[in-house]
């Protein structure tokens, strides 16, 4: 298949990028630069513009482009632009595709788990209401933007939890790790909703040609609250983990950021991913913690 990526230099798009061109799949990028290469295209979602050959041949587009969520502290500006990020980019692809001579037969576009909001005590699937907390709200208005693709294009919102790998969400908490001064965040008891960083991109390569459409949760099988995580990280690089952050100072420090990111529980199904034929490679969070320490 021929593939155009949004987001393509980011942490789950250069790894997409590697898996899919191992499949042996033809990979096209947009950038926001002048082209350097083949299989460059410009665009600019800001102004929602795009170069008019970016879709020409292509079967299916994934789009990742969307503000980092790992930057901190979310100020009043930057909430905007986490939002506006996400939706501009959507906009200016949907548009593209619709008006397309042959329009592509699959979007893979963003989204995250995030749409649920804080859930304790609650198994949460695809079917499962919105939060109602600016994550929820930024996911709902992202996937609204996508479900305007023309109906002849399958479209399926990547639901995505958190990421791990060295860059991402984690970022901040390795050399705190490393440093030997990590612990509890909080009570420590919130479920995390964890995914590999080669699963995450694995899981899109399989969705490009599933029949799935709508919502589709990019998570790890096995349940893990955010101590179970942190302190494998700990372990793993043999360090302690002893040192608790309560909550009060984590939402002193981070504000949303900490109640939405951190401190949130969401224990999300990954049983339509499964039913659907997809094998995970780390099915667990230490074999996904372990692999993550062992690349570059």
């Amino acid at each position: 298949m021929r593939v155009l990526i949004s987001g393509a230099s980011g942490l789950i798009g250069a790894e997409l990028s590697l898996q899919l061109a191992a499949a042996g799949h033809d990979v096209a990028r947009l950038v926001r630069r002048e082209p350097s290469r083949a299989g460059e295209f410009r665009w600019d979602p800001a102004a929602l513009t795009i170069d008019s050959r970016a879709l020409d041949g292509v079967d299916a587009v994934v789009n990742l482009s969307g503000a980092s969520l790992a930057r901190l502290p979310w100020t009043a500006g930057y909430r905007k632009e986490i939002l506006r990020s996400r939706v501009q980019a959507t906009h200016t692809l949907t548009d593209a595709i619709s008006n397309a001579a042959h329009a592509p037969t699959v979007l893979l576009n963003g989204s995250a788990v995030g749409v649920y909001g804080n859930r304790p005590g609650e198994v949460v699937d695809e079917n499962s209401t919105p939060g109602h907390d600016f994550l929820a709200d930024v996911v709902v208005a992202w996937e609204r933007e996508a479900a305007r693709v023309p109906e002849s294009t399958r479209l399926v919102s990547l639901r995505t939890g958190l990421v791990l790998a060295k860059g991402g969400a984690l970022k901040p908490l390795l050399p705190i790790t490393k440093l030997g001064v990590s612990g509890p965040l909080g009570s420590g008891d919130q479920n995390w909703a964890w995914v590999s960083l080669h699963d995450e991109a694995a899981a899109i390569v399989h969705l490009l040609t599933s029949t799935l459409s709508g919502p589709v949760n990019l998570v790890g099988p096995t349940p893990a609250t955010a101590n179970d995580v942190m302190s494998l990280l700990a372990r793993a690089l043999h360090r302690p983990f002893k040192i608790p952050v309560p909550e009060k100072i984590l939402t002193l420090l981070l504000q949303d950021a900490a109640r939405q990111l951190l401190l949130a529980s969401q224990n999300v199904s990954a049983r339509k991913l499964l039913d659907d034929g997809f094998t995970f490679m780390h099915s667990t969070p230490d074999a996904a913690v372990d692999w993550m320490l062992r690349q570059p």
